[in-house]
């Protein structure tokens, strides 16, 4: 373990963290209602912060291993959730506290939807960008970010991207090159932003808020400038837009790459997780949106579909968007969307949950064994698309289930010794753990009435949904810190 060169990078990119705070200074400038020494001052916090930590070690130059690469991504991650913490406990105007700024820095990081803030409408254009553009940073990973500066600072960062890219394929490079990669996926996601924005702006909203909403739709992440979401809009084709955009975020980043790159959407068509990903959207919203229509929460066809087609998309790529009080819904639809969370996107996109490929072969390993009940001595191999899946990827899928759970059940239980009733308990460590926010009974709305213990026990599941319970799970392993 390099605890020197740990601190090096840490230092390093805490300090980049701290020159993101001039986009909400301009923005402060620009509207001139206030806030705009809080950024200041966040940057000069943290830019001096990062420096101390890299000045002492400025000099250390070693291989990173994979150990402190994970080391890195954990650390970076939980220090990022206290840096961004500043503004929201200096620029709230007293609102937050330590305990809630901290909660909704993670919240923003993690892309989780799980807001403490009350009355959204009166703080700054400073402060509402800053936390759109935190789930816009934390969407792509800012580590997968960073690592496209670590070859001009003499550091190799493939370590770093297989600790913190999402997904079960840890491996995955667009191209040979990790700065080619890392590079390549910003571009990308850039793009995509870039697109949600005008698309937003042509459905009527203002340039603000059509900026912003983009930095949250393509993140999956759901934070929103209104207190009443995008429901504040009152707009079909805002809605249209977002379940657009909502859906691009799930899909995996590697796909949009290669449709750029060989200018054919076919490829989308061609993967087998895309395939299960779109199938299963459309399933839900047929099924939500019958639903809807058959109990009477909504009078015609079209609105009971404008609204269910919003309400799956929005749970099942995790981005929780404020709309539509799927919560009040009559029968099983509820619980439905909740557990929709569990499967989430792609894997390789911004999306939270378990992954649809996770699924896709676990249910395949399912079935294979049901057949060896059959046919006890055939050799059947379980195919992704027209590819056998290794034992050793089934067993790490098996591994993370089983872990998934543990944590889970442990979470839920700490919710519930912290003072939450069952159902809010069950529902916000799904969806916090899974990263899409809304939940059901006391966390249907807001997270700002939990006892402050849950709020803890929140944030732990937002971070552990964000860096897969593995990244995090291997760090309390006594190996993982032997020489």
């Amino acid at each position: 373990m390099h605890l020197k060169l740990v601190q090096r990078i840490l230092g390093l990119v805490i300090a980049a963290f701290g020159a993101t705070m001039l986009p909400p200074m301009l923005v402060g400038l620009f509207y001139g209602d206030g806030d705009t020494g809080t950024f200041l001052a966040t940057a000069v916090v943290l830019c001096a912060g990062g420096g101390a930590l890299w000045y002492p070690v400025r000099d250390v130059s070693r291989e990173l291993r994979l150990r402190d690469g994970f080391l890195v991504v954990a650390l970076f991650w939980a220090m990022l959730g206290l840096g961004g913490a500043l503004p929201f406990l200096l620029g709230s105007n007293g609102q937050l506290g330590f305990t809630d700024s901290v909660f909704e820095s993670v919240a923003g990081v993690t892309t989780t939807n799980a807001s403490v803030v009350l009355g959204l409408d009166r703080l700054s254009h400073a402060l509402l960008w800053y936390r759109q553009q935190l789930q816009w940073l934390g969407g792509i990973g800012v580590i997968v970010l960073a690592v496209a500066l670590f070859p001009i600072l003499g550091i190799g960062g493939m370590q770093l991207y297989r600790g913190d890219s999402p997904g079960s394929v840890k491996d995955e490079k667009l191209t040979p090159r990790i700065k080619e990669t890392a590079r390549t996926l910003s571009g990308i996601y850039l793009l995509i932003t870039v697109a949600c924005a005008l698309s937003f702006k042509f459905a009527g909203m203002g340039p603000f808020d059509a900026v912003t909403h983009a930095f949250s739709t393509v993140s999956t992440g759901g934070f929103s400038t209104h207190e009443g979401g995008l429901a504040h809009f009152q707009s079909t084709g805002i809605e249209l837009v977002a379940i657009c955009f909502m859906f691009v975020g799930g899909v995996n980043f590697a796909l949009h790459f290669l449709a750029y790159k060989r200018r054919d959407s076919g490829v989308y068509f061609e993967d087998p997780q895309f395939r299960g990903y779109l199938i299963l959207s459309v399933l839900l919203t047929a099924a939500v949106s019958a639903a809807l229509y058959r109990s009477g929460v909504y009078a015609t066809p079209g609105e009971a579909l404008r609204h269910g087609a919003f309400a799956a998309v929005s749970m099942q790529s995790t981005t929780g968007f404020g709309g539509a009080p799927f919560f009040t819904w009559p029968g099983m639809l509820p619980v439905l969307l909740m557990l929709t969370t569990f499967v989430g996107g792609s894997a390789g996109s911004t999306s939270g949950g378990m992954k649809v490929i996770r699924w896709q072969l676990v249910l395949r390993q399912a079935q294979r064994e049901l057949m060896r009940l059959v046919h006890p001595n055939a050799a059947m191999a379980v195919k992704f698309g027209d590819k056998a899946v290794a034992g050793r990827v089934l067993a790490a899928i098996t591994g993370f289930f089983a872990m998934y759970l543990v944590l889970f059940g442990l979470l839920m239980l700490l919710m519930m010794a912290a003072g939450a009733d069952q159902l809010t308990a069950w529902s916000a460590v799904a969806a916090c753990i899974n990263n899409t926010g809304p939940g059901l009974g006391g966390v249907a709305a807001t997270y700002a009435h939990l006892p402050e213990a849950a709020k803890w026990v929140a944030l732990l599941a937002m971070l552990i949904g964000r860096l897969e319970v593995f990244t995090v799970a291997v760090l309390f392993m006594p190996a993982f810190w032997r020489h």
